[in-house]
């Protein structure tokens, strides 16, 4: 009864910090936007992740904040061929393009600067 309680208990409390979590890169949106020399931010993400959902909560914020930048996620371990496409390793990936230009990358950041910063190097 005990690990039942504690199951439950833990399920509740991490479903309370989940956060909704969009998967729309798709491949034409990608080559399109690299073509026309638009800003991307693409966020590399696993649903089960705590760092992921911090990332995701400052990623929702900025794309209200940067009208002009194409903001996409994917979730990694069912997109598989969208991380060997990027060359994405790890899960908590943001990368940021310029048309066809990777400008930066940054795998594990959550912090709202170090994200933001990175995001203004693709304006």
């Amino acid at each position: 009864m005990k690990k039942i309680l504690i199951t439950l208990f833990l399920f509740v409390c991490l479903s309370a910090n989940a956060v909704e979590k969009k998967n729309n890169f798709s491949i034409e949106i990608f080559e399109k936007a690299k073509a026309s020399g638009k800003t991307m931010v693409i966020n590399s993400y696993e649903v089960w992740c705590g760092t992921c959902s911090k990332q995701t909560k400052i990623l929702d914020q900025a794309e209200k904040e940067f009208k002009n930048i194409i903001f996409l996620s994917y979730e990694q371990s069912k997109n598989k061929d969208i991380a060997q496409l990027l060359g994405i390793k790890f899960w908590t990936t943001i990368v940021v393009y310029k048309g066809d230009n990777e400008v930066s990358r940054i795998v594990g950041q959550t912090d709202k600067e170090t994200i933001y910063s990175t995001i203004q190097k693709g304006i």
